[in-house]
């Protein structure tokens, strides 16, 4: 009876996702893979690049790619790595485990972000704001599978969203961090 109680509580109390979604990109503050923090407002200025990542994907070897387009595009373009466990369990790994398998593997320098969900009941607030109009301002989108991208520009504005297909280097994606 106790324990009943107190699940109903908890469920009560705790804030839903959503609940707390910043109005703007640069509202956000993630914990990083080494228990640090990325706060999205020093990219001000910058575009963005978010990338849900898994290390048995066959999409991981994009890894490669993302770090050649963030060596290349340094100044004006960050790109943030976030691992996700949310299809086929491809992202088992610790966040000590992930980030010694971005860097042994792929050299990966560009930030990377603390273990999230990317979808389902427990997504974390950065993918509500990515996936939803009504936060995002500009399209509604669901996150197929690992490896999928989205671009913010510098003005903090989502203005596309790539499926896990486009590579890194596909010109669609070049064209716009170029582009003014």
């Amino acid at each position: 009876m106790f324990l009943n109680i107190f699940i109903l509580f908890s469920f009560l109390f705790t804030p839903a996702p959503g609940a707390e979604v910043p109005k703007s990109i640069y509202g956000f503050k993630m914990e990083s893979l080494d228990g640090g923090t990325i706060d999205l407002a020093q990219y001000k200025g910058k575009k963005i690049l978010i990338v849900n990542t898994a290390s048995k994907c066959g999409y991981t070897p994009q890894y490669e790619a993302l770090e050649k387009l963030y060596e290349k595009y340094k100044g004006k373009l960050v790109i943030i790595g976030f691992p996700a466990n949310n299809f086929g369990a491809q992202e088992p790994g610790s966040n000590g485990e992930i980030k010694e398998f971005c860097t042994k593997n792929y050299g990966v320098t560009f930030p990377m972000a603390a273990k999230i969900s990317v979808k389902g009941d427990k997504i974390d607030n950065l993918y509500l704001w990515l996936t939803k109009k009504k936060y995002n301002g500009v399209m509604d989108s669901d996150v197929k599978w690992n490896f999928q991208k989205y671009l913010i520009n510098e003005k903090g504005e989502l203005v596309a969203m790539y499926t896990s297909d486009v590579k890194p280097n596909d010109s669609k994606i070049i064209e716009a961090i170029e582009k003014k």
